[in-house]
């Protein structure tokens, strides 16, 4: 790994690293922020947050303020990009797909297949690139919009891998919205039945419980909410039995400041998963 840059914060370090991605193909970045207890190698809980529609690895760092929390908890913060980057990736004709707009899936069609893995690049390769490099406890997932969906998508995937998951503003049934059908035909193809393998409310549909508790706050003033159907997963978990707190916030919308707001929130509920 080459790091980017190092800065002092809450006691601890926001970093900032580059490496070379097999599964990518190309170089890719990631934030992580080290509390003081990671500092004098103690064994901390890691979190992985991924991000949303258009953001990268400075994003969450710069706008959440996790930092605080983070710092006093004794918790890891892990902010990987959204997506492949450079001349050679292709770029899409909108901002909902291309660079920014991974969908954190390995698509299959060309020509995003090549560089656009980043289910594998979380869970396979950037997942021992933290274990390996870093005082490590238990990891979690976290995320907001379509890093959300990301979230949900492969911490129900990858149960073994992920002790805990939470989601602001997800994309919860991308099968039912613009944005989630639009992806998934450019990234996976027509065949609808490969969908449903990245769709969240599908997925708890097929597994039944698999965590404790899963957390989402969604704000009610989100001019996105017709595209990120939390009541159908909200439906879907109280079919199966898996246990959720939807939190609905009056006079929130999509954005950073939501974030910030409920933040301090997700990041003592994966503290509390793991007591």
């Amino acid at each position: 790994m080459q790091l980017l840059s190092n800065t002092h914060c809450f006691s601890g370090e926001q970093r900032f690293y580059q490496h070379d991605s097999k599964v990518i193909g190309l170089p890719m970045k990631f934030g992580i922020y080290l509390p003081p207890k990671a500092l004098a190698g103690e064994r901390c809980l890691v979190l992985i947050y991924l991000a949303g529609l258009t953001c990268n690895e400075e994003t969450f760092p710069i706008k959440a303020h996790a930092q605080q929390i983070a710092s006093d908890l004794g918790v890891i913060l892990i902010s990987p990009d959204t997506s492949p980057r450079g001349e050679s990736v292709a770029v899409g004709d909108y901002w909902d797909i291309g660079q920014g707009a991974g969908f954190y899936l390995d698509a299959t069609e060309q020509p995003w297949a090549p560089h656009y893995r980043m289910e594998s690049y979380i869970t396979s390769e950037l997942y021992s690139l933290i274990q390996n490099s870093f005082a490590v406890q238990r990891i979690g997932l976290m995320g907001h919009s379509m890093g959300g969906h990301g979230a949900l998508t492969l911490a129900l995937r990858h149960p073994d891998l992920f002790r805990s998951v939470s989601a602001i503003a997800p994309i919860a049934a991308p099968i039912d919205c613009p944005w989630g059908i639009k992806a998934f035909s450019t990234y996976l193809g027509a065949d609808q039945s490969t969908w449903i393998e990245h769709d969240a409310t599908r997925l708890v549909q097929a597994k039944g419980k698999l965590f404790n508790n899963i957390l989402i706050d969604q704000g009610l003033e989100d001019k996105f909410l017709n595209q990120l159907n939390p009541d159908l997963f909200e439906a879907a978990c109280t079919h199966v039995g898996q246990p959720l707190q939807l939190r609905r916030h009056a006079h929130y919308d999509h954005g950073y400041y939501f974030i910030q707001s409920v933040m301090t929130d997700h990041v003592i509920f994966h503290v509390e998963a793991f007591v």
